[in-house]
């Protein structure tokens, strides 16, 4: 079985080809592979390409922190920005495929204060992160990133890091009218991103916006870790979201969604009442956090007003596009998702992948609609590999309704 603490012994028998630890296939090999392209585009200390736009802010040392601008050497144009997409990989990629696409990129980094993200906004590194087409970089590296074999489990797949001693941003920007507009404006942060997301602009564009230092009021601009970045904007559109939902009449029968991807399973059921929502994330034996003999099962929930029992990135971005969905439908529910994470879940994807998958389900439409609760057990019990008891959770959830039978709406 895959396991994401493996023995180094094991590897070294294994070489990568004999598949000890249970996976089809050699996730270091994958990584190495990617990175291998990367290192062959790069001319001694010179490296030039297209950044998809790809641009982290990290977050260890803060408030003195990296910033990290991805370029895949020898890639211009269009081709850039698929490096990037969770849109276009989205049910099209495996997780070995994004794992050698993502190696291919060289993050160049440099340090900043995050009190002072005019930095980089003077340096045009700001501007070139939140444009809507690849932009041409090139950078003269303090030196040469160094060509070692890495498998870190607790970060999403990326490629080899390099100190910049000189970035240079050699194209044209091209931002969306009302992001550059904002940029001008004096405007809180939250209500920026609500502007920008009502404008139709990319999730990810939006958190580069916040994350690289602006959005908010001019003199209170902060550049922000991009894993904060990311939660925040989730829970910024939610919380707007929520706003219409609150106010709308429930829904009137129980409908169940689902989805997968990525070695990763989304069930999720809306039920009828007044709004409040349930994560129950269950990682099964010798999987990527979960190392034992037994499932693990963490349970994130909220009330009415949004009060949440634990901060979760995972459920934050899973209840997004949940609370989105019902917004559109102007109907209110208590919701369920269930989140099940097989063990060939070796190498973290990121948010994105929970987000479109839960939202992938919902397109989809209604695979079960209304089920006693024998139908509904039997349904999970089918698409889920999980003990009996995580099932009971579910059910008590569903029709155990605090403020209402569930019998007043069937």
């Amino acid at each position: 079985m895959p396991t994401a603490k493996v023995p180094k012994k094991l590897c070294i028998i294994c070489k990568g080809y004999r598949h000890l630890c249970g996976l089809s296939y050699c996730p270091i090999l994958a990584s190495l592979a990617g990175r291998l392209k990367a290192y062959a585009g790069i001319r001694g200390k010179f490296v030039d390409g297209a950044s998809p736009p790809t641009v982290i802010v990290g977050e260890s040392g803060y408030p003195k922190v990296k910033v990290y601008v991805g370029v895949p050497p020898g890639v211009f144009g269009s081709e850039a920005k698929f490096f990037d997409s969770p849109d276009d990989w989205h049910l099209k990629l495996s997780l070995r495929n994004i794992i050698e696409l993502r190696a291919r990129l060289i993050h160049t980094f440099t340090s900043i204060d995050v009190r002072k993200p005019e930095e980089l906004y003077d340096k045009e590194v700001a501007l070139a992160g939140v444009s809507l087409k690849p932009v041409d970089l090139e950078a003269q590296l303090a030196k040469p990133p160094r060509p070692v074999i890495t498998f870190n489990p607790l970060i999403p797949p990326s490629g080899p890091p390099a100190p910049a001693q000189r970035l240079k941003v050699v194209d044209n920007p091209r931002l969306h009218p009302k992001l550059e507009s904002l940029i001008w404006d004096d405007v809180k942060a939250s209500e920026a991103a609500w502007i920008l997301y009502s404008s139709g602009l990319n999730f990810y564009t939006i958190v580069r916006a916040l994350t690289l230092g602006l959005l908010g009021r001019r003199r209170a601009r902060r550049a922000v870790p991009t894993r904060w970045g990311i939660t925040a904007i989730d829970s910024i559109i939610t919380s707007k979201l929520l706003g219409v939902v609150r106010a709308s009449p429930t829904i009137n029968t129980i409908e169940i969604y689902h989805a997968s991807y990525l070695h990763n399973k989304y069930t999720v059921i809306l039920i009828p009442g007044r709004y409040s929502s349930r994560w129950l994330e269950v990682w099964r034996p010798r999987s990527l956090w979960n190392p034992s003999t037994d499932v693990a099962v963490w349970e994130v929930s909220d009330d009415f007003k949004g009060n949440l029992t634990h901060m979760d990135g995972g459920f934050i971005a899973a209840r997004e596009p949940v609370v989105e969905y019902l917004a559109k439908r102007r109907r209110q529910a208590r919701i369920v998702i269930l989140r099940e994470i097989e063990p060939d879940y070796i190498y973290p994807a990121g948010s994105w992948q929970i987000r479109l998958t839960v939202k992938y389900a919902l397109s989809k439409g209604v695979v079960l609609k209304n089920p006693v609760p024998a139908e509904l057990a039997d349904f999970i019990n089918r698409v889920h590999d999980i003990p009996g008891r995580v099932t009971s959770k579910v059910l008590n959830y569903v029709y155990r309704a605090k403020d209402k039978s569930i019998l007043d709406f069937i």
